[in-house]
């Protein structure tokens, strides 16, 4: 990416977060074609919201700014005192340790209340276990993945 894109992602980020009265310390990496905003802030619950819903409409509007003014087809990703980070690690544990306890018992659970984000984790965790299968069913909120044994 150009170094003056760059720098205009960098005061695009900066700006919204003054905007909204909030003076944070970020860290900006390019990987690939995503543009990973780090941001650390004294009290992050405020921006990381219920489930993290306030960071995800955050992420949306900063990317839907950027895609305006940079013109370039690019993803987003921001995370903020490594919310995104932690919850991935932890829903891959959970991911394992569900899967062993199906594996074990030949038992299948059912995880209800899960975001396609979190869900859509824990299928890539256990895309290579043969032991196990994890299937998302219903629709809506009503959407629940089910973890069973492999036939």
């Amino acid at each position: 990416m150009e170094e003056y894109k760059l720098e205009n992602i960098k005061k695009i980020i900066k700006d919204f977060f003054e905007k909204i009265g909030f003076q944070v310390d970020s860290n900006i990496l390019i990987k690939d074609d995503t543009v990973i905003c780090k941001i650390e802030y004294s009290d992050p619950s405020i921006l990381i919201g219920k489930n993290g819903q306030t960071l995800f409409n955050i992420q949306h509007l900063i990317s839907r700014i950027i895609k305006k003014n940079i013109k370039n087809e690019i993803f987003f990703d921001l995370d903020i005192n490594d919310y995104k980070e932690n919850k991935v690690q932890y829903l891959k544990e959970l991911a394992q340790q569900i899967a062993d306890e199906v594996a074990l018992t030949k038992q299948g659970k059912v995880l209800p209340n899960l975001s396609a984000y979190e869900r859509r984790i824990i299928h890539l965790e256990l895309v290579n276990r043969d032991d196990v299968i994890a299937e998302s069913s219903g629709e809506g909120p009503e959407r629940k993945l089910i973890i069973k044994p492999t036939p």
